[in-house]
Formats: C-alpha cells, structure tokens, sequence
C-alpha cells in the first residue's frame, strides 16, 4: 500500500512532465512549420528575383542589339540573326519561350515563330510595363490565346520589362520560365536553413524538459509540504480535544460532581447535624469549587495564552510553571533581561514548553524542572526536569506532541531534541536562528 501512495505522486510528476514535453512538440511543430513557410516564400521571393535578373541581362545584354526596323517589318535575315542569339544565349532547361511585342500588340519575334505577326490585346499590366522602366513577373495565364503554345510546358512564369530598338522606341521583351525550376530554387534555398532552425527549435526543447522536471518536482513537493501541514494540523487539533476531553472529564467535572453529591448530602440533612459539620461542608464545597475554576483557567490558558504577544513570552512561561507547585514539583523560571523574539518564535516557545511540561507533570514524577531561554546566535528554549525519564517506546518511536512540535520547528528553520534515559530525567530544547 505504501508502495502504491509513493507511486502515485511520481506518476503525477510524470504525468505534468509529458504534459508539458507534447505541448513543446505542439509548439515545436508550429514553429517549425511557420519558420518552413516563412523560408518558402523568401525563396520563392529570391528565385523570382533571380528569374528577372536573368530576364534583364538576356533582354538587354543579348536581345536588345537585334531589335531594329527591320526585325520590326519582318524581316527574315533579321529574324534570323536574333533566332539564333536567343536558342545560343537565352533558351535552355529554365527559359523555354521569348517574345517581342510592340505598343501595339503585335509580336515581331518569338522563338515560336507561328506567333511573329500575330496580335493580341496588351493586358493593363503590359500596357504599364511600356510606361515604366520596372521589370515584372507574375505566373503566367495560359488560358490566353497568346500563350497556347506554351500549355504544353505546364505551370510558368512569366517576367517582362521595356527594352529599347536602335531608333530607341519602347518594345517589351517577355520570357517565360519554368516555375518548377523557381520553386525547386526556393526550396533549396529554405532546405538550406530549415536543419539549422529546426535544430536549435529541437535543443531548445530538450533543455527545458529537465527545467520542466525540475520545477514540477519543486511544486509536487510544495503541495506535499502543505498537505502534511494540514495532516499536522489535523492530528494536532484531535490530539488537543482529547486532551482537554480527558482533562475535563479526569478533573473538572469529577470534582464539580463530588461538589454536588456533598451539597446534596449537605442540603438532606440540614437541621439534623451540628451547623458547624455543616458550615464545614459548605467550606470544603467552596474550596472544591475555586480549584474546579482554577483548573478551568488553567486549561483555558493551555488553550492560547492571551497575553503571548501582548505581555511578552516571560508572562506566558509564568503562567505555565505556576501551577506545578500545586503538583509537588519546583520549578525556575530564567530568561535574558531583554530578549525580542518574532511572534512565529514566541508561539513555539510556548508550544514547546507547555507540551514539554504537560509531560512532565503526566509522566516523569519529577521534583525539579527547570525552563530556560538562551540567547548565543542562536534562541534556545529549554524544559529540564529530574523525573524517570520517558517511557523506553516512546522514546524509540517519538511522542506524537513531540513530533508535532518538531515539524513546527522545521517551519521556523529550527530543530528540536529531546534528551532522556530511565531514571536520568528528559530535556527538551528547541533551537531558531535569530
């Protein structure tokens, strides 16, 4: 059974532990996809880029000489000779079509030559294009009557700019390009980076599984300190209704009920005895009845002491080692002139002493005790008696009081110790730091 309870808390530990490990994969996942699209898209950016620096060297650097008044008539030796500079310089597994189109409309040369001489509507955006000196790309439309001949090439991407004829008049030079060779440059360039960011994504991951473990761990342990406070708690409240229970029933209520059988006795026989046996009776029932009211202040101050923190601690140790003279046992009382303890330290004090003394006088028939509070970096509270010291099994498994009182000590970052051997008394002191 014990077993199963020590189980449990670390399945619970483990449990908030992967929790957190697949929420970090969740996170992870996420931003590794978003840092994969990101990456995409830059190197889709780029390779278009790139697709229009090659469109405006091939237009300008190798086309642009070719286009004279003849290449515009239609010419065949023109045609010719700019045919062959564009299947030599600009055609090749990327670039698969060119044209040359006038404000018109009209292609005066594509490497498909069933297209030279054929005219078409401008687009706004190739009309623009003749205003501008801007080079553009966009995925070309192959629904459009121009661009038939290019369906068979699949998806392409089509990249346009304003070139100039030796007259200087505005022509507009197009190339088309294979978009898989845009998108395998892109890709490239994103599997380039992905490694690098997914790795650091993944370190950082794995180090914060021991800093999960670690604070987890910090919380499963705090929950487990309070629940054992409150299990101390509760054993100490049932251990203190007990004792007052007991201490009521053994002491109060037996002398208030002898109280009352004697007046009892008393009241039947009035006129039958002497009124001195009878003033006698009255007497003893009076003083009966006052130690009853002590014993219930007495149990009343071993409740909470009223004036712990009013009066100080010196007032509230008196209180506890007044009533030992009526048991027959000596007590001394020796504290510091001047001594400033927290609240927290004052009621353990308290605790202790008052638990150390209800052993006392339940237990050891002692003679002598002797409280005492020392202050030497440390604050010490000791409770010394000369009595037969506690019983062997008590002293083998600890007191539940006793216990208690330790675990309270922990709490103020003290320790307690208990000191006793038959017939040599017991010692109790509780140490705090100051």
């Amino acid at each position: 059974m014990r077993e199963i309870e020590r189980e449990e808390p670390r399945r619970r530990l483990g449990g908030a532990v992967a929790q957190f490990a697949l929420s970090g994969i969740g996170a992870l996942v996420l931003l590794g996809a978003a840092g994969v699209y990101l990456l995409q898209h830059i190197g889709r950016t780029e390779a278009i880029r790139d697709a229009k620096q090659v469109a405006q060297l091939a237009g300008r650097g190798v086309v642009e000489p070719y286009v004279t008044p003849a290449l515009e008539r239609g010419d065949s030796r023109a045609i010719a000779a700019l045919d062959r500079a564009v299947r030599a310089g600009v055609l090749g597994d990327r670039l698969v079509r060119v044209k040359l189109w006038l404000p018109s409309g009209t292609i005066v040369y594509s490497d498909e030559h069933r297209l030279i001489g054929t005219r078409y509507p401008l687009q706004e955006d190739e009309l623009a294009a003749f205003r501008s000196s801007e080079t553009e790309a966009d995925v070309s439309d192959l629904r459009q009557p121009e661009n038939r001949f290019e369906r068979r090439f699949g998806k392409l991407l089509e990249v346009y700019l304003p070139i100039h004829d030796s007259r200087g008049r505005t022509v507009l030079f197009e190339t088309y390009a294979r978009y898989s060779s845009v998108a395998a440059s892109g890709r490239r360039l994103w599997l380039a980076f992905a490694p690098a960011i997914l790795g650091v994504l993944a370190v950082l991951w794995l180090v914060q599984l021991p800093l999960a473990w670690r604070a987890a761990r910090r919380i499963r342990q705090g929950q487990i300190e309070r629940e054992a406070l409150l299990n101390h708690a509760i054993e100490a409240s049932e251990l203190e209704r007990r004792r007052i229970a007991r201490d009521l029933h053994d002491g109060a209520v037996q002398h208030l009920a002898g109280v009352s059988y004697s007046l009892t006795a008393a009241a039947d026989t009035i006129g039958q005895r002497e009124p001195e046996e009878t003033a006698a009776v009255m007497r003893d029932a009076a003083t009966d009845t006052r130690r009853t009211i002590k014993e219930l202040r007495t149990l009343l101050v071993d409740l909470y002491p009223p004036d712990l923190h009013r009066t100080g601690l010196e007032s509230a140790l008196r209180d506890l080692v007044e009533p030992l003279a009526s048991r027959g046992i000596e007590s001394r009382l020796e504290l510091p002139t001047t001594v400033e303890l927290t609240p927290q330290v004052e009621t353990l004090f308290y605790r202790c002493a008052q638990e150390a003394l209800r052993n006392v006088v339940s237990h050891s028939r002692a003679e002598h005790v002797v409280v005492r509070v020392e202050t030497d970096g440390h604050v010490r509270l000791t409770v010394e008696d000369d009595g037969v010291g506690l019983p062997e099994e008590t002293a083998k498994r600890g007191h539940l009081g006793l216990r208690l009182l330790d675990d309270l000590a922990r709490e103020s970052s003290g320790h307690l110790e208990v000191e006793s051997s038959p017939g040599a008394g017991t010692r109790v002191s509780v140490e705090v730091p100051r």
